[in-house]
């Protein structure tokens, strides 16, 4: 019956295979012009997300002092931070199904999208105008929690729109998620000098500058259209969802590709913490580096950043699936220069080339799920990769440091390794292609044969 609940059929997946939307031989001018307009306007928003997760390190210690904390209480903030992407998420999700669909008479979904970018910086806005105030501790926290939840948010709408763009997908997300590195560079530059003033909080309101802008520009160039109107105005076609009422959540949860995705990126992002963040400690301790030494750290962003950027033809060029596997080899070789060589200014080289490394991997992990998910099922994929990614962020520097507590700080280096080793092993196993369900085998086309 046509009213059962039922798997993703062949038909859907077969059109999730090629470009999440069609793309016009010959765009006009004007449409080449509003895709760079809404490409830039995308890259400003994820650029604020990393603005967030990189402001709070060089305020820990005025934080500390203000309200009287602990290293554990105060460590909570970034455990909240992380811990809430995963409602953010589900947030996403829940928005997505609500409104996303326009049920005709004759039970077939019309897919469309509606954008709910501006609602991420809405809980921004609340956020960090309580931050600003700087009003007592347990409102700082939740303000952080609220921070979270629209980060997680405008990230995931913003990386399944420029996904869902079919001109130059990779070269898009590349510039988008360098984006976010360059947030998470420039953040500490600026909370470390307010971080000396008497009104330390005030660097809040930098942040409400930011996110008070990018509610203006995202209003101002997507004016609230679903996303297949505004995908329409670059000459892509819309897309049919062709699969039952099955909930976004169930649909997104039944794929096993979701989990190995997700599960990659909770070890490569929990590694790249890891090493950007115990690595200035390792240099501290065991390699006898001074307060320079905190330098290193934005010196693996700066590779972050750079690798995103000036690696995408060579991205290109060796393709997506090998070039991690020679990116994961060259970061371990250089971890272990980091572990293995006695020289303080070779490791903080060596962490920036590691940067340089392993800073393309991202985007192509989420240019591969543009390639496996259904399009209707992108937007939602993503927020939950996303926020297993910071999830992972939270829960593998902990544990190598749980690790460093028992055995020392030297066993900093091995972890990372065997880190980068694991991400190479899940990256065999994740797939190039979504597997059709075999229920629907013997009534659907086939993947790939020839579409009607």
């Amino acid at each position: 019956m046509s009213e059962k609940l039922a798997e993703i059929t062949p038909t859907a997946v077969a059109a999730s295979e090629s470009s999440p939307q069609s793309a016009p031989e010959t765009p006009s001018r004007g449409q080449i012009l509003l895709c760079r307009v809404q490409t830039a306007v995308l890259i400003w928003a994820v650029f604020l997300a990393g603005w967030n997760d990189g402001t709070l390190g060089p305020l820990i210690p005025r934080i500390q002092k203000v309200y009287h904390l602990g290293y554990l209480v105060v460590a909570l903030l970034f455990v909240f931070q992380a811990l809430v992407r995963v409602p953010g998420s589900y947030l996403t999700v829940s928005f997505r199904t609500k409104i996303g669909f326009d049920y005709r008479r004759n039970h077939d979904y019309i897919f469309y999208t509606e954008n709910r970018f501006r609602k991420g910086p809405c809980f921004q806005v609340v956020g960090y105008s309580l931050q600003a105030a700087a009003l007592p501790y347990p409102v700082f926290a939740f303000a952080s929690v609220l921070n979270g939840i629209g980060v997680s948010i405008l990230d995931a709408q913003a990386n399944g729109y420029v996904a869902s763009i079919a001109r130059s997908p990779e070269a898009r997300m590349g510039y988008t998620q360098a984006a976010y590195g360059a947030g998470i560079f420039a953040a500490p530059l600026v909370s470390t000098q307010f971080a000396q003033q008497h009104h330390w909080s005030f660097h809040y309101l930098v942040s409400l500058g930011i996110t008070l802008s990018n509610i203006l520009l995202l209003t101002l160039v997507f004016h609230a259209k679903p996303q297949n109107e505004c995908l329409a105005q670059l000459g892509q076609t819309g897309v049919s969802a062709g699969f039952s009422r099955r909930s976004h959540m169930r649909q997104m949860f039944s794929l096993s590709a979701v989990h190995l995705m997700a599960l990659f990126l909770f070890v490569h992002v929990g590694v790249g913490v890891t090493n950007s963040g115990w690595t200035v400690t390792y240099m501290l301790n065991v390699r006898g580096g001074g307060a320079s030494a905190g330098y290193i750290a934005a010196g693996y962003a700066g590779g972050v950043v750079l690798g995103r950027i000036a690696l995408i033809p060579l991205n290109k060029l060796v393709g997506e699936s090998r070039i991690v596997y020679i990116y994961g080899l060259v970061a371990i070789g250089l971890q272990l220069v980091v572990w293995l060589v006695p020289s303080l200014i070779g490791g903080a080289v060596a962490i920036a080339f590691g940067g340089l490394v392993s800073g393309p991997i991202y985007p192509l992990a989420l240019n591969r799920a543009a390639k496996l998910f259904p399009p209707w099922l992108l937007t939602a994929t993503m927020s939950w990769m996303a926020a297993m990614a910071t999830v992972g962020g939270a829960v593998v520097p902990f544990i190598a440091g749980a690790i460093s507590s028992r055995v020392g700080i030297k066993s900093i280096q091995p972890v990372i390794v065997a880190g980068m080793a694991l991400m190479l092993v899940l990256w065999t196993i994740v797939p190039k292609h979504l597997e059709p369900p075999r229920r629907n085998q013997q009534t659907s086309e086939s993947p790939s044969s020839p579409r009607s």
